[in-house]
């Protein structure tokens, strides 16, 4: 898979959210993220599947209603069309790989 450099972005799902981004040649994304300040994201579903790792911190997953804390180290696919929604703690650190295409990039 092939990436293009990544640049820096904010997340329009989440609060305080910034990272970096990566595209890949086939419309598939790759995102490092970190979140300054305690957080949550409004329930949504991707036309993809995302998988995603949490380097540092704890992100708490919500699935039907299910709560599934992620710590570092741990991780978790989300298949395609599975509405799901989180709470980050800030400092919290992740790495999301998506099937498509999630973020856009900062326009400086």
């Amino acid at each position: 898979m092939t990436f293009s450099s990544g640049n820096v972005l904010r997340s329009y799902a989440t609060w305080a959210v910034e990272g970096y981004i990566f595209d890949g040649a086939d419309g598939s994304q790759v995102a490092f993220w970190t979140c300054r300040e305690t957080a949550a994201s409004a329930a949504h579903a991707h036309d993809y599947d995302e998988y995603m790792i949490v380097v540092q911190g704890c992100y708490t997953l919500i699935i039907d209603g299910e709560r599934i804390p992620l710590k570092a180290g741990q991780e978790y696919f989300i298949p395609q069309g599975v509405l799901h929604s989180g709470e980050v703690l800030a400092e919290t650190r992740t790495i999301h790989a998506f099937g498509g295409h999630r973020a856009d990039r900062l326009q400086e």
